[in-house]
């Protein structure tokens, strides 16, 4: 259990050092000051990453446990929680499961913007 905890927090710590360095770098490129095109990135590659390794194990590639709980729960967690979140609903998606899909997508998104609001309210009010 030690090793697997270790092989996570090195995996997310280098996976947000990655998140910072990546996001800082495209969005210095994109010149928008508005859009977030560097979280939008980190995003959009942490899928990209994720489904590589996913598609990897799902072909028979043998990757080691600990290389695989590192590459996901920590590299991955740590670069994007969103890659995650993805996979999800591309495995709730694949096993035809349409209504828990609807369901995951559409609650995760209304329930984190409505507590996103929340918190910006509770904590502008204090």
């Amino acid at each position: 259990m030690l090793k697997t905890l270790l092989c996570i927090a090195a995996g997310s710590g280098l996976g947000g050092v990655a998140r910072y360095l990546v996001g800082r770098w495209v969005q210095s490129l994109s010149g928008a000051a508005l859009f977030p095109w560097g979280t939008f990135a980190v995003n959009v590659a942490g899928c990209f990453i994720i489904g590589l390794i996913y598609g990897a194990i799902d072909r028979g590639t043998n990757i080691p446990q600990d290389v695989k709980i590192f590459l996901t729960v920590g590299f991955c967690g740590g670069f994007t929680t969103f890659s995650t979140f993805i996979h999800e609903n591309y495995m709730l998606f694949d096993s035809s499961e349409f209504p828990a899909l609807a369901l995951y997508a559409g609650a995760s998104f209304t329930v984190g913007l409505l507590l996103a609001y929340a918190g910006h309210w509770i904590a502008r009010s204090i």
